[in-house]
């Protein structure tokens, strides 16, 4: 490898560093307040995931609140209905989207519209026809609102027995419908053009401007990128996020780095965040942040990057029989500054209005000796403000 090329070495306590940074999690409030600083933080991050489970509040909002202190549940409504700033479309997993990136999702909203979805593969046309011919005859539509469904078998588990659901999933896939609102689960429907008031939708990004999009996301919200983590489920985009990574090293615009830990897994940064000042610990204000953190979290998702970069190994165990669970049915990892030192097993009893502790269990430095009590006052600290957030309405 030429001498200009060969690896920067960078400790795992700088590297956490940088990718905290990136991921906004070592200040106390870096996107201010309402729905504009909802709309930044998805900007900031590319994508917040969406998911149904609400033993503890769905990780779309928690994900948001983790960042944004003062943030409430309409602050997101907000933005994806009346602002229009971010939408929903699917990542690695269904997620809210920027809205100004819209045009990065139309190649493959047009691939299914072309190819058809292996989801979807039974809606027959007369369907999504109908479902079609009631949203541009009566405006946007939940499920609820279609009656005269002649109710199917699943073929698979998570899918619908009602075929207008299934069609407007597809027609959601291919981009002609969006989702205007969310009320808790329930999805509002609408006409795609409609909803944002467009005469023509955005025109399509190239292939290599996809490319770009898809580096430069990772850059942004991770610090320190390697393969997979750009690619997170996405290994057909490999091969072109390789060449875009080689040639932007031969440019200087990016330097590879020796992760300590990561073997032979390549990694690169940005230039300038390895500059003294930008991978020094977070100032004196704001070090040592508690963040109770979702199991979907941008900085947990991933768990072998996590595992890498803070040695803990987060285990999601919702789906484990109860014996064999070691951190609980829904564990919540526990940051505290630049290490994760706790995981707990939390679930919201919103009947009572009360936070529940299932287990509390000690990682990485928390379980060292002496730990425990170094951190516990903190985190109950955090705990109180997290529960006023899960039991506001």
């Amino acid at each position: 490898m030429p001498r200009a090329t060969e690896p920067h070495p960078l400790t795992k306590a700088c590297a956490r560093r940088i990718w905290l940074r990136a991921q906004r999690l070592d200040t106390s409030a870096p996107f201010g307040a309402g729905p504009q600083a909802t709309a930044a933080a998805v900007e900031h991050l590319g994508y917040v995931q969406i998911d149904t489970i609400n033993v503890i509040e769905r990780c779309h909002h928690h994900i948001l609140y983790s960042r944004i202190p003062a943030y409430t549940r309409a602050d997101l409504r907000v933005a994806q209905s009346a602002d229009k700033s971010v939408f929903e479309y699917w990542t690695h997993a269904l997620s809210y989207v920027p809205a100004k990136d819209f045009r990065f999702f139309v190649p493959l909203m047009k691939l299914h519209k072309r190819e058809g979805h292996r989801w979807f593969a039974s809606v027959k046309p007369e369907d999504t026809r109908k479902v079609m011919r009631l949203l541009r005859r009566d405006g946007a539509l939940t499920i609820r609102d279609i009656e005269d469904d002649v109710l199917t078998e699943k073929e698979h588990l998570w899918q619908s027995r009602k075929p207008s659901k299934r069609a407007l999933q597809l027609a959601f896939y291919t981009g002609e419908v969006t989702i205007s609102e969310r009320t808790g689960m329930l999805k509002t429907y609408e006409l795609t053009a409609r909803h944002f008031g467009w005469d023509r939708p955005p025109k399509p990004a190239s292939s290599a401007e996809t490319t770009a999009y898809l580096l430069d996301r990772a850059l942004r919200s991770q610090g320190v990128v390697s393969l997979d983590s750009i690619c997170h489920l996405d290994a057909p985009s490999k091969a072109a996020i390789r060449r875009l990574i080689e040639a932007r090293v031969r440019r200087k615009e990016l330097t590879p780095v020796a992760l300590e830990g990561a073997g032979k897994q390549e990694h690169w940064v940005r230039p300038e965040v390895l500059e003294p000042d930008a991978a020094a610990p977070a100032g004196e204000g704001d070090a040592g942040l508690v963040h109770i953190l979702s199991p979907f979290d941008p900085l947990i998702i991933q768990r072998k990057r996590t595992e890498l970069f803070f040695g803990y190994g987060h285990r999601f165990e919702a789906y484990v029989p109860k014996e064999k669970r070691v951190f609980g049915y829904f564990a919540l990892p526990v940051l505290v500054g630049d290490d994760i030192v706790a995981a707990l097993d939390l679930k919201t009893d919103r009947q009572n209005q009360k936070l529940l502790m299932q287990k509390w269990n000690w990682v990485g430095k928390g379980a060292a000796r002496g730990g425990a009590k170094i951190y516990k006052r903190r985190i109950e600290e955090e705990l109180d403000r997290f529960e006023r957030f899960q039991l506001a309405e």
